[in-house]
C-alpha cells in the first residue's frame, strides 16, 4: 500500500512541475509587460544635423528638400530600395497616427560616427549605420547637398 502511494505522487510530479513551470513564464511575462519597453540609451553629442522633408516628385523620384529653404537639394531617381525602405518605415508610422508630410525629419550625425534619422512627430528612429557604410551613405552625403 506504501509503494502504491508513492507511486501515484512519482507520476504527479511531473505534472506539478509542468503546471508550476507554465505558472511561472505566464508570471515573467505579466511582469515584462510592465517594465520600460526599451533600455535607456544615452545620446552621443550632436555634430551635425539638418530638417530634411522628404516628397515625390512628378517622374517618381524622391525629392529632398531643405526645411528651413525650402530649397530642393537632392534627388534619389530610380529605385533606390534602401531610401525608399527607410522612408517608408517612417511614413507608415506617421499615417497610422496622422500626422502630415510636411513636417521635417532630422538627419543627425552624431560625435561617435552613428547616423540616424529621426521623425520628432513620431519619436520613431533608424540607425542608417546599421544597415551598412554604402547605405548610410546616401544619407550623409545630404549633409552639404544643395549647399554652395
Amino acid at each position: 500500500m506504501k509503494n502504491k502511494a508513492l507511486n501515484q505522487h512519482k507520476t504527479m510530479l511531473p505534472g506539478i512541475l509542468s503546471v508550476f513551470l507554465v505558472l511561472s513564464t505566464l508570471g515573467l511575462i505579466g511582469w515584462s509587460q510592465w517594465q520600460p519597453s526599451s533600455p535607456i540609451v544615452t545620446e552621443e553629442a550632436v555634430q551635425w544635423q539638418r530638417h530634411l522633408v522628404f516628397a515625390d516628385g512628378p517622374k517618381g523620384e524622391i525629392l529632398v528638400k531643405d526645411h528651413v529653404t525650402g530649397q530642393t537639394i537632392a534627388a534619389f531617381e530610380g529605385e533606390q530600395g534602401f531610401v525608399r525602405g527607410t522612408l517608408r518605415a517612417l511614413a507608415r508610422e506617421r499615417k497610422r497616427r496622422e500626422v502630415g508630410s510636411e513636417h521635417p525629419f532630422e538627419l543627425t550625425a552624431r560625435t561617435n560616427g552613428r547616423l540616424v534619422l529621426r521623425d520628432p512627430s513620431t519619436a520613431q528612429r533608424i540607425d542608417l549605420d546599421s544597415f551598412g557604410p554604402g547605405n548610410a551613405a546616401l544619407f550623409r552625403n545630404l549633409r552639404q547637398a544643395g549647399q554652395s
